[in-house]
């Protein structure tokens, strides 16, 4: 029975290629649509499994909440370390602080990289099972020791053993190779990382030997026991700091090692959002562009079911039960799938570079995995009879006397669940299309945003050894000779990403308040280079002993209350500053929030230079320039700089990835809907035909059987556009929601995404209407 089942199956497919050939493409878009969000989704989710023990392992956070204000972060307190370290045994297995990630040189003779790399405690290899490739993952206990990744190890040595062999960490510290790991793949937290260097190296002993509970500077990570969670864990620690800061309550957090990606959002000390929203969004497009594809089939079958309505005749009045002809449509539907899920796989394989570029991953198909393929063939055997079993069934239920008569008519209320499928799929379409349009809104609002300096033209520089610091001045004098930059200063924070956080004591200020502002140390020339807007009082400048003065960004000066603060004495680390300017607040951070308050110091350490270049000269000369006056000061370390403007670009990096995804599904859906309308239209103008040929003979025009024929499939489309527009506007407002910077909704995007339908619809359904109108009114009437 199944032999002649997959013989008429097959027949069939011969026999119609056409109709065939738009169930496979449909279904192959579909299929592949969803696999490819499977795989993303999939690279998501299992960010930072690559570690062996990545389900016992988290990290620390800090809780702080001051009045109505309140934060949860990673950046921890030193003591922190050593008062979790004390709960080794009970609580944890391992416990290990870490210094952010910087960038770093390592010189090896006249050889000289720029690697990137953190100071970390001993445990730390062994806690994220680092995979050694030679030396120990003890090695970390001497203080001369670094760990460097196989990557870095091929750079600097080539191939062979380079255990015990000697560098020169950032032009001053020698050290010695004691391991080489396995370099981090890019779904980890530490990706990009080429370099551990000791705790207890003494570069640093900041860090190591502070012992201020408000002072936050670091990270820090523990493995859990086996047999404690990291709900039971954080019950026991999350008042270790409480007792030892006064000026805010601060509460210590627990977050397991696969949420920090995911979730990144925080209400009251839970997570509540991040990149999962995103992981949801995109399951659920996924589950609805497989699902419209689906109802392509549906929509597709059932156009051809009077073509078939003899051949249910004959098998039932032969003697097939309902059953029978369910499994043999059934079998045809999963035929149909199986040949797109093979085409799907190889759609997938050809688009992944695409959709690799565009969501910045670097995902493959797991050729390999069983795993992969029994999934693979469940969903296309799943996929086959969700979208076979409508179409089954109505074909199964159609009565032999009458189709054998020629008596067979559809009634009219037989094409509503078709139109009711349209108009769900042309729902989902114009709901991705409003989306995407909403999303690239944001991103362009956030780019207008005004910057409060002049982003054109700026480069940024580390200071990344003694040399730079030693030379700046017979290396800022030469670099303002070579006649290609305008200007250039130090600061302790790049202008892309102001990080320092602290306290500020003025006149009259209420003792409970505790606020943090944006610190940033600054040379005279800081404000001109950047070409600051000064709204008060004055700027910085080499005519004045500025070593304690301060400015203060729009911002603050709002939080301090004075109408003009100019000339007020304000505290900061123990030391009196008096106020000199306010400037216009500079976009510094997330272009999506509020900007922090700000205060410039004209004295302390400087980790960064800034250059203007000079306009109009061209930048690869300049550049080359720049380089080699950089070389003769800064001997130790390679050219390393930062276009300010794609620093700045890249602030919109999660955001735009995720709009041209939308774009893209937005996409399939509307060619997989126009499949599923092309079907409709097909099965509408055959069920008309008679009534066209009439028409023609009574003297119809062409024009007036086009509208005939169309204007139903726009009454759909403006249907799908009622149910859309509410649907769409309150989740993009619920998305926009997230961001403290936001643009409205505005009108026109409803109206540009239902026109753009409206016209996709006419051009579907226009192929069908014309060649209906087109039919000689003799052939459809010879009958009568």
């Amino acid at each position: 029975m199944f032999k002649n089942y997959f013989k008429v199956a097959l027949r069939n497919l011969i026999n119609n290629k056409v109709f065939a050939s738009l169930n496979i493409i449909g279904l192959a878009i579909g299929m592949a649509t969803a696999m490819l969000i499977g795989l993303w989704i999939k690279d998501e989710i299992q960010f930072n499994h690559y570690y062996p023990n990545h389900k016992k392992l988290a990290q620390a956070m800090v809780r702080q909440v001051n009045k109505d204000e309140e934060y949860t972060g990673p950046t921890v307190a030193m003591p922190m370390g050593a008062a979790l370290q004390s709960q080794e045994g009970d609580l944890f297995k391992r416990v290990s602080l870490v210094s952010f990630p910087y960038d770093h040189t390592l010189a090896l003779g006249v050889k000289k990289l720029t690697a990137k790399g953190f100071y970390a405690e001993q445990p730390f290899p062994l806690m994220f099972g680092l995979e050694i490739v030679q030396g120990s993952k003890n090695s970390l206990h001497d203080p001369t020791t670094i760990m460097i990744s196989r990557s870095m190890a091929l750079s600097l040595f080539g191939n062979g053993n380079v255990v015990n062999k000697n560098l020169l960490l950032d032009n001053k510290i020698p050290v010695t190779v004691g391991a080489v790991y396995e370099d981090l793949p890019e779904n980890t937290n530490f990706a990009g990382t080429t370099m551990l260097m000791s705790w207890s190296n003494e570069e640093n002993n900041y860090r190591r030997t502070n012992t201020n509970w408000q002072d936050h500077n670091g990270l820090l990570f523990v493995e859990l026991n086996d047999h404690i969670s990291a709900d039971q864990a954080m019950e026991k620690i999350k008042n270790l700091p409480t007792a030892h800061i006064k000026d805010w309550q601060e509460t210590a957090l627990l977050q397991p090692l696969d949420q920090t990606y995911l979730y990144t959002e925080f209400k009251k000390g839970q997570a509540v959002g991040g990149r999962i929203q995103f992981v949801y969004l995109f399951g659920i497009i996924g589950a609805f562009v497989l699902f419209l594809a689906c109802i392509n089939f549906m929509n597709l079958s059932t156009a051809r079911s009077s073509k078939r309505a003899k051949e249910v005749g004959i098998r039932k009045t032969i003697g097939s039960l309902p059953i029978h002809l369910v499994g043999q449509f059934l079998i045809e539907s999963v035929l149909l799938t199986l040949l797109a899920f093979v085409i799907a796989i190889f759609l997938v394989q050809f688009s992944l570079p695409f959709f690799n570029y565009i969501a910045g991953k670097h995902m493959l198909i797991p050729w390999q995995n069983p795993g992969f393929w029994i999934l693979g063939l469940c969903f296309a055997f799943f996929t086959g009879i969700l979208s076979g079993s409508y179409p089954a069934f109505y074909l199964s239920r159609f009565e032999p006397i009458k189709v054998l008569k020629g008596a067979f008519q559809g009634s009219r209320y037989n094409s509503i669940p078709r139109q009711v499928l349209v108009v769900l799929q042309f729902t989902v379409s114009l709901s991705l299309i409003i989306g995407t349009i909403i999303v690239y809104r944001q991103i362009m609002y956030a780019k207008d945003r005004p910057s409060g300096y002049t982003r054109a033209g700026l480069i940024t520089l580390p200071i990344n050894t003694d040399d730079l610091n030693k030379h700046y001045g017979a290396f800022r004098d030469e670099v303002l000779s070579s006649g290609a930059v305008e200007s250039m200063a130090q600061s302790s924070q790049p202008i892309t990403n102001f990080e320092n956080n602290n306290s500020l004591d003025w006149r009259g200020k209420d003792p409970s308040l505790v606020i943090f502002f944006r610190n940033v140390n600054a040379s005279p020339e800081f404000g001109k280079t950047l070409k600051w807007n000064i709204i008060a009082g004055r700027g910085f400048s080499k005519e004045y002993a500025d070593t304690s003065s301060m400015i203060l960004s729009e911002a603050a000066a709002k939080v301090t209350g004075f109408a003009n603060p100019v000339g007020e004495i304000m505290k900061f680390s123990g030391k009196s500053y008096t106020v000199v300017g306010v400037v216009k607040d500079m976009l510094t951070n997330s272009p999506y929030e509020n900007i922090e308050p700000a205060i410039f110091l004209g004295d302390g350490y400087f980790d960064y230079i800034t250059i203007r270049l000079k306009a109009g000269l061209p930048e690869h000369s300049a550049m080359a320039g720049l380089e080699k006056i950089y070389k003769k000061y800064n001997p130790g370390s390679p050219f390393t700089y930062q276009y300010n403007e794609d620093e700045y670009a890249r602030k919109f990096s999660a955001e735009e990835k995720i709009g041209n995804l939308s774009a893209v599904f937005a996409g399939m859906a509307i060619f997989i809907s126009c499949l599923g309308l092309f079907g409709l239209a097909s099965f509408v103008a055959e069920q008309r035909t008679k009534e066209i040929g009439v028409r023609k003979v009574l003297g119809a025009t062409l024009l007036s059987l086009w509208t005939l024929l169309s204007l139903q499939f726009v009454r759909l489309v403006l249907i799908s556009l009622c149910i859309s527009i509410p649907l769409s506007y309150w989740g993009m407002n619920k998305w926009l929601l997230s961001y403290t910077y936001r643009g409205a909704i505005s009108w026109w995007i409803f109206g540009l995404a239902g026109l753009s339908i409206l016209l996709i619809t006419l051009i579907t359904v226009s192929f069908q209407s014309i060649r209906a109108a087109l039919t000689n009114p003799v052939k459809s009437l010879r009958s009568e």
